[in-house]
């Protein structure tokens, strides 16, 4: 069931815990996803005896100390913020007021480490990717969307007026775009907002899938890997 066809609650990214309510009864075969867990796990040998959502949070409530105060009469008309340990608590506005859980913050300078791979004579340019205003990660949702397909409906790589004349495209042009890693092909757009010497592509798009072209390598601490950084070059198609 989507959004609109079930009750329960929604934590934001302020802590807030606030009540859902279903606007419509689910349509067809669609049902909440509670109820389709349940199920699961009475056919898993794992009962979940649940009667409702609320059901559902009583639990959460009563095994977690953060959500412990916060249930569905206290939320019905304005949202807590976890953590509220008890039936009277207000509620905590600012998680790390003063100082944090273990005491106070510790800052070092992060080491500069250059990219594992930087442009050359072979592949000239920096290849960078990043999200567009209208597409999420890989588009499995937002791409179902026709009013954001209508505004971003296919991949594209923004390359620098003077990269653009100097390598004899234009506007529009359908470029090959490759590093050493492989190729994958989209249609230009040129513009003002990357410099020379620098091309950026949006990762949205399996068909022009851009992380074929970057690389491998990764932060050592975080493990998150250089999409950001690899060399490549571009051609017209």
């Amino acid at each position: 069931a989507s959004f609109a066809e079930k009750d329960g609650t929604f934590t934001n990214t302020e802590r807030r815990v606030q009540r859902v309510r279903k606007a419509i009864e689910p349509i067809g075969d669609s049902r909440p996803d509670w109820e389709i867990l349940c199920d699961l796990g009475r056919r898993m040998g794992c009962p979940m005896n649940y009667d409702s959502p609320e059901d559902v949070w009583n639990e959460v409530a009563s095994l977690s100390p953060a959500y412990a105060g916060i249930n569905y009469g206290r939320i019905e008309r304005v949202g807590l913020q976890w953590p509220c340990p008890t039936a009277e608590h207000p509620g905590t506005k600012f998680l790390h007021e003063g100082k944090f859980t273990r005491g106070l913050g510790k800052f070092f300078a992060a080491r500069y480490r250059p990219p594992a791979e930087l442009p050359d004579a072979e592949y000239p340019l920096l290849l960078t990717t990043g999200r567009t205003l209208f597409h999420y990660n890989v588009g499995n949702m937002t791409r179902k969307s026709k009013g954001l397909v209508q505004k971003e409906p296919e991949c594209f790589v923004e390359v620098s007026q003077a990269d653009a004349t100097r390598l004899g495209f234009g506007e529009g042009a359908m470029v090959t775009v490759e590093s050493r890693r492989g190729r994958i092909q989209a249609k230009a757009r040129v513009s003002d907002r990357v410099k020379p010497g620098v091309i950026w592509m949006p990762f949205h798009f399996v068909e022009s899938a851009v992380n074929k072209l970057t690389n491998a390598a990764f932060d050592d601490v975080t493990r998150t890997g250089e999409y950001k950084v690899c060399a490549a070059r571009i051609s017209a198609a």
